[in-house]
């Protein structure tokens, strides 16, 4: 019988005493619980990282106006700013996390991994990953599928909802899955890719979730941004041996007790946080007016 995915001591055990590699085991899980072959699950990862790829190009040439104007082509900003802060490597992770978002943004096709609202993420850290390194896409899909290992865990330890655990939740799951990506395609040990997303999620929590308007946009794209950044800390922090201290397991629980006693309105409500501001209620009743002034008038069918 497959891994259940409960937790990550279980899963490190599961494949200390069947003597599978972690990626193996989520392949398992996949075939028994989902009903799929393996040819389908490889064709499946393949065309979301197609995906993936083909949002972050959109993003950085195509227009990434939003509806509400909240969107404006960040990403392509930031991409052409002439003076990197760290690197162009650098420059380049962060563009390419706001340009898959952005995609989404602009209702757009993007990848949940594992939201919507964190779909730039992945894309980010991955794009940015192979470029620097050079690594294949066969490598890269096996990354894939087990950063879905970790949200499977995360999710039912915690939540991967922003209306149930607040921002944490999204980018902070999304950003543990690119910090364990980036681990195991540089040839990191179990230890190290489970520390790396437990320093991941310490450096997240407690996030909340206030969108502007209630639309998936500010302060959202950047924090895609952002958490891509951390990703990529963490698993640099992870690979050089440093432990996060507190059992990755332990840090998911915590993340999942802080989500459950946030307040409703730090919870994707749209009725607190950067979303209650003067400025981000006057957007709300900019977007509201807009909305109403496109319905059709009775009558008009």
């Amino acid at each position: 019988m497959a891994y259940l995915f409960d937790s990550f001591e279980g899963w490190k055990t599961y494949c200390n005493t069947t003597q599978t590699s972690l990626v193996k085991a989520v392949l398992e899980y996949e075939l028994e619980q989902k009903g799929r072959n393996e040819s389908e699950i490889w064709q499946g990862l393949s065309t979301a990282w197609s995906v993936m790829k083909d949002a972050v190009q959109t993003g950085l040439t195509e227009d990434m106006t939003s509806r509400s104007g909240m969107i404006n082509n960040g990403a392509k900003k930031v991409y052409n700013y002439p003076t990197p802060v760290l690197s162009k490597e650098f420059q380049n992770l962060i563009s390419r996390a706001l340009a898959a978002k952005e995609v989404n943004s602009c209702m757009g096709r993007v990848v949940a991994a594992p939201t919507a609202g964190a779909s730039g993420i992945m894309p980010g850290v991955l794009f940015t990953l192979q470029e620097i390194h050079s690594v294949d896409d066969k490598k890269i899909l096996e990354a894939m599928l087990l950063s879905a290992g970790i949200a499977l865990i995360m999710e039912q330890k915690a939540s991967i909802a922003g209306a149930v655990g607040g921002c944490q939740a999204e980018t902070g799951t999304a950003a543990a899955m690119g910090a364990g990506a980036i681990v195991y395609c540089l040839g990191g040990d179990t230890d190290q890719i489970f520390n790396a997303v437990a320093i991941t999620v310490q450096c997240m929590l407690g996030l909340v979730c206030d969108p502007v308007a209630g639309l998936v946009e500010i302060p959202c794209v950047v924090r895609n941004a952002s958490a891509a950044a951390i990703a990529n800390s963490s698993a640099q922090i992870a690979l050089a041996n440093v432990s996060s201290v507190i059992p990755v397991d332990e840090v998911i629980e915590a993340m999942g007790e802080i989500g459950a006693s946030m307040e409703t309105r730090y919870k994707e409500t749209a009725l607190g946080g950067l979303a209650a501001t003067k400025t981000g209620q006057a957007i709300s009743k900019r977007v509201l007016i807009r909305d109403i002034e496109m319905l059709p008038d009775e009558g008009q069918q």
